[in-house]
Order: structure tokens, then sequence, then C-alpha cells
């Protein structure tokens, strides 16, 4: 399925998004909870480099991988290097950012896996490592046949947009479940904070919409096109 529109103004927009999105949960940890810290008696400081390594990685890296093969006017074999390396790089930080909520929990005493959106985000960094070992064997090294690649394109992408939409989806819940662990705790329901992070959570969801639609619009003419006229 395309658009049948230029990608361009999709990208542009996403982005903004995923820079503004990256920022307003960096404000958020930093202005509101203290900061982020691998060691250290205040644990919170510990659980705060979950939410920012998993926007980083998961959301703004991932979601860039997936619109560079429309947002970058280079060779084919360039964009699917990007794609491959953005991907490892989301991959990466969204294994270290789920670790970090498990060395808060067991530091602080408290149980592991028994909210829904630990349960998704177990999901979606298991998806998302099987999604990118085979799109590296099969497209990368050591390569399928070319019946195999023809085959697995259109199910490797549209996968792909699966795994990132749920992995949206499951931060928007970790944004909701965190607010209402603080407003069970007293933050003001109606205050800056709060606003914050709804806020933070609404632009994640329009990325991932704006991630969507570039992906399903029209890719700029390439290198590989102008050679092939």
């Amino acid at each position: 399925m395309a658009l049948g529109v230029p990608a361009f103004p999709f990208t542009i927009v996403t982005h903004v998004l995923g820079v503004v999105d990256v920022v307003l949960v960096l404000v958020w940890l930093l202005h509101f909870r203290g900061g982020l810290a691998w060691e250290s008696d205040n644990k919170q400081l510990i659980f705060n480099i979950h939410p920012f390594l998993i926007v980083l990685g998961l959301i703004f890296h991932g979601g860039e991988a997936i619109i560079s093969y429309k947002s970058l006017p280079l060779k084919k074999e360039v964009k699917k290097l990007v794609h491959l390396v953005l991907h490892a790089i989301a991959l990466i930080l969204g294994i270290v950012g789920i670790y970090t909520a498990f060395k808060y929990h067991n530091e602080s005493g408290i149980a592991n896996l028994y909210s829904l959106h630990s349960w998704l985000g177990i999901g979606v960094i298991v998806l998302y490592g099987i999604q990118w070992i085979y799109g590296f064997v099969i497209f990368f090294y050591p390569g399928g046949t070319p019946d195999i690649r023809r085959f697995s394109l259109p199910w490797h992408a549209l996968f792909g947009l699966f795994v990132f939409v749920l992995a949206v989806g499951t931060a928007a819940l970790g944004f909701l479940e965190k607010l209402t662990f603080l407003e069970s705790s007293g933050l003001d329901k109606y205050g800056s904070e709060a606003l914050l992070v709804n806020f933070t959570a609404i632009i994640t969801v329009v990325f991932g919409v704006f991630v969507v639609l570039s992906a399903l619009a029209d890719a700029p003419a390439t290198a590989d096109d102008y050679e092939a006229i």
C-alpha cells in the first residue's frame, strides 16, 4: 500500500517530532525527576534511565531507521546500511533501557513483570531482536537468494511497522503507568509535570503516526533511479 504522495513533507515533520520527543523526556527527567544515574542511593534516578533510553532507542532511532529509505536520497545499498545500523542502535538502547527497569526493581525490592506495560515491553524487545536478526541474515549477510529476498521484503516491512507501532503503544502505556504511580503518591493531577508527561506521550504517538505515513508515502528519486534511466 502506498499513499501516492511524496514522503518528504512527512519525513521533515517526523524528524522534528522525534527531536521534540527526546527533548521533552529529558526535560521531564532532569527538571522534575532529579536526573539520571546508573548507581545511586536514590533508586528513582536509576529508573529514569529506562524511559530515556526507550524513547531515544526504540522510538526515535527505530522510527528514523524505518523512514531512512524515504528520507535519504542515497543509493539503495547506503540506505540499507543506514537502516541496519539505526535499528541496531535502537535495539541496543532498548535492551539496556529494559535492563535498567529490572535493575531499579531489584534494588528497590519491587516485583518484576507484573504489569501489562512490562509484558508488552518484553514482547517488543524480543520481536525487535528477531526482526533485526532476520533482516541482517536475509538482506545483508550472508544474504538470501533473490527469490527469498523478494518474498520476504513486504513481510519484513509490514512486520517492522507492526513492531514499531507496538513499541509506541507500549511507551504510551508506560507514561500512563508512571504518571498514575506519581499521582497516587501525591503528584498534582493538573500540575506542570503531569501535563508535561501527558503531552510527551501524545508527541510520542504523533511521531509514530508520521513514521507510518512516511513509510507509506513515495520515496524520493535516488542515484540508483538516475542510473537506470
